[in-house]
């Protein structure tokens, strides 16, 4: 019996449909969502949509559109961090996929029309229609990310996307997370036509079906080969052969959505597509069962999400926007600062102490915009229009009207004073003046100020204009409105924010500082500093210790040791040396050996060649014959990290667990795979993370030593999470 597909879609919520000479046109418009997902209550609409439009005896064509700016941004992850059982997993994706899989059956053309960016589940339910145009937009981007939160593509991507374009480059896009651009996308075969506008890409959908009246999939078709070979091909034998190696290269064996990626398709293109597609079903479940995928969902989205709505903005306070900032230094830090903020659209103004530095520091910004504009991602008229907005000084006087002071000079407390007074004196009354400083604290710089209260720390990460992260942090005498004002600035510049409470170090450093302290720790009792360095890798982390301090340099880290010292002492209280303290001051002035910047540190850095560990080192530091186990090193390096926060949460630097995991994966990479530090703590159990910190430090030194919160959360059976 023929069915009234338009009458039936639009009686489903969040889908609309017309009908022009039997071509149907449903829109996708979820009402309570700024962007379209495949969560709660769409699987069973999509399946009463595709049985309605396949009855229709008048429908011979259907077009998938979205009445937003985007297409389908994915699954909802909200729905995912749900699943407790194989079997919630299962379904979960198979019910979507029985839908598709009778759409592109169904013997009537089937075309996606992508209004923009079509991302995880939304690229697969493209990937079901035998047609797929995007619109041309510099906002839209298409691909299967599901790897960066330790899941695989699970509405058919491992089984479809290597049919389409060959495993080679399928497996490229979904084990890195890629996402391309419509022409990228285009030339690869991952969509069929690019459209400039909405009229443009409806019109060339419907005349596409009207070309096309008995549609079918190529792997649906007799003798379909996939491009560039199954994989049995000896070609892709090769990148089978290979893959998994270069995988767990990257990856240590710490994620393994990759490996579940890599055998889906394997397995899954050896066989038809209806069996392929339950092969995925069967990796999917193990991924969304995985801790490593509880962990990322926990923080880099539920976490992220809350972050990003305003968790630790103070309430009671109107968004503010900044319009002039004023930047002093301009050094690479305020290179930077200058840089993101003049691509929000603000006036800036650049000051440094001769105009050599700050025209230096404003060519930054050239720099990365002549990038840009080389990779199709810019136009020389951007350009002109973001460098007109920095303005370089080495005058106070043109700090005039700035709503917004960044400091981002030396770090002397002396030096910062000058600035703060002489920034004062000029400023508005209202405006907010901050640092950029790493570990100086901010009560401290804020004496110099004749209002504390507006006083402020921006912490930002080098380089500042790819690193995601900017640490606030809140003096003794910072009032709400002035850190509401840093909250809303942050976001201004599409960085995310966390809050912190004033201390030496604040969160970021003090708990970055101990992973590459503990790291020359290692060295200085003898293990070899190859094995630490791959202990590094082993442990989830984006470099190893010593590479890793070589970069901040073991100057700076000697520098902060020696200030802390200083500091304490002056306060009455004792000092104690890390182990990792006489290495660094041996290997900086004793040896000249200050890192990477000197082309020697813990490495050497030749002019020509790559970089590789001192061949020295064993030397001054001789190998024991009794090394530690790999799990040791692993465990050294992860715990003093997690106890360390565990103490900032207890000292209330640290005000929520999702500042802290967030902090740790975008401030210094902590293993993501572990949701960061605090989670990595919950992963454990409190419990036996107790357990374990009293055997390395039995073994290793009281610096390993639980910190008196966890034992207190271990006898009453709690975990760390947001009221």
């Amino acid at each position: 019996m023929s069915t009234n597909s338009v009458d039936a879609i639009n009686a489903l919520n969040n889908f609309s449909a017309q009908a022009d000479n039997g071509i149907i046109t449903v829109t996708i418009d979820q009402a309570d969502r700024k962007m379209n997902v495949i969560g709660d209550g769409f699987n069973d609409a999509f399946a009463a949509l595709t049985d309605a439009f396949v009855n229709d005896q008048d429908a011979k064509g259907l077009i998938l559109t979205s009445g937003k700016s985007t297409f389908v941004v994915g699954a909802d992850i909200d729905q995912l961090a749900t699943i407790e059982t194989a079997e919630q997993a299962f379904d979960l994706v198979e019910d979507l996929k029985a839908s598709l899989r009778k759409l592109e059956t169904s013997g009537k053309p089937v075309v996606a029309a992508i209004t923009g960016t079509a991302l995880g589940g939304g690229l697969e339910l493209a990937l079901a229609c035998h047609y797929r145009i995007a619109i041309d937009s510099p906002k839209t981007k298409l691909g299967l990310p599901e790897v960066k939160l330790g899941l695989l593509p699970g509405g058919g991507g491992t089984q479809r996307l290597p049919r389409l374009v060959g495993i080679q480059k399928a497996l490229e896009l979904m084990t890195q997370g890629k996402e391309l651009r419509p022409q990228q996308a285009l030339e690869i075969g991952l969509i069929d036509y690019v459209a400039h506008d909405n009229d443009e890409l409806i019109s060339k959908a419907k005349a596409w079906i009207n070309e096309n009246p008995k549609a079918q999939q190529p792997w649906d078709k007799k003798g379909f080969k996939i491009p560039g070979g199954d994989s049995k091909h000896p070609n892709v034998v090769q990148v089978f052969s290979i893959a998994p190696a270069m995988a767990n290269q990257k990856s240590h064996g710490n994620y393994p959505a990759i490996t579940h990626i890599l055998s889906s398709v394997f397995e899954g293109c050896l066989t038809d597509i209806d069996n392929g597609l339950k092969i995925e079903s069967r990796f999917f479940v193990a991924c969304a069962l995985s801790d490593v995928s509880k962990n990322m969902i926990n923080t880099l989205w539920t976490q992220l999400n809350s972050i990003k709505k305003g968790q630790s903005r103070p309430e009671g306070f109107e968004r503010s926007k900044v319009s002039k900032v004023g930047i002093l230094g301009a050094g690479m830090m305020g290179a930077g600062i200058a840089y993101v903020s003049a691509k929000a659209g603000m006036e800036v103004v650049l000051l440094d102490t001769a105009i050599e530095g700050a025209e230096k520091g404003k060519n930054y910004s050239t720099k990365l915009l002549d990038k840009a504009i080389s990779r199709g991602r810019s136009t020389e008229e951007k350009k002109q229009a973001l460098l007109d907005l920095i303005k370089t000084t080495t005058s106070y006087d043109d700090l005039e009207g700035c709503d917004l002071i960044i400091e981002a000079v030396f770090e002397d407390v002396d030096i910062k004073a000058e600035c703060t007074r002489k920034s004062e004196a000029v400023i508005p009354d209202t405006a907010v003046y901050a640092s950029n400083t790493s570990t100086l604290p901010i009560t401290e710089l804020a004496k110099a100020s004749t209002r504390p209260s507006q006083f402020i720390g921006l912490h930002f990460f080098s380089p500042v204009d790819k690193m995601p992260l900017v640490e606030i942090i809140v003096g003794e005498e910072t009032d709400d409105a002035t850190l509401a004002k840093g909250f809303d600035y942050v976001g201004q510049i599409a960085k995310t924010p966390i809050v912190v409470n004033d201390s030496r170090g604040f969160y970021t450093s003090r708990v970055f500082g101990t992973y590459v302290s503990e790291g020359i720790a290692m060295l200085s009792e003898g293990i070899h500093p190859r094995s630490i360095e791959v202990a590094g890798m082993k442990s989830g982390m984006p470099m190893p210790p010593l590479a890793l301090q070589d970069e901040v340099s073991l100057s700076l880290s000697l520098h902060v040791m020696e200030q802390t010292k200083k500091a304490l002492e002056a306060e009455g209280k004792t000092f104690t040396p890390h182990p990792a303290m006489p290495v660094v001051e041996k290997m900086v002035n004793e040896l000249g050996r200050e890192g990477k910047k000197v082309a020697k540190g813990f490495y050497d850095y030749p002019e020509k060649g790559e970089k590789h560990l001192w061949p020295e080192l064993t030397e001054l530091y001789p190998t024991t014959d009794a090394q530690p186990s790999q799990q040791d090193l692993v465990d050294r390096l992860l715990y003093v990290q997690a106890n360390e926060t565990a103490k900032c949460f207890e000292e209330n630097v640290v005000r929520t667990v999702a500042d802290a995991n967030i902090g740790s994966i975008f401030g210094w990479g902590f293993a993501p795979n572990q949701g960061g530090t605090l989670q990595f703590i919950n992963s454990v159990g409190v419990d036996k993370f107790v357990a374990r910190s009293r055997e390395l430090a039995s073994k290793y030194g009281e610096r390993f030593a639980p910190a008196q919160i966890l034992v207190e959360m271990a006898q009453k059976g709690e975990e760390f999470v947001d009221g």
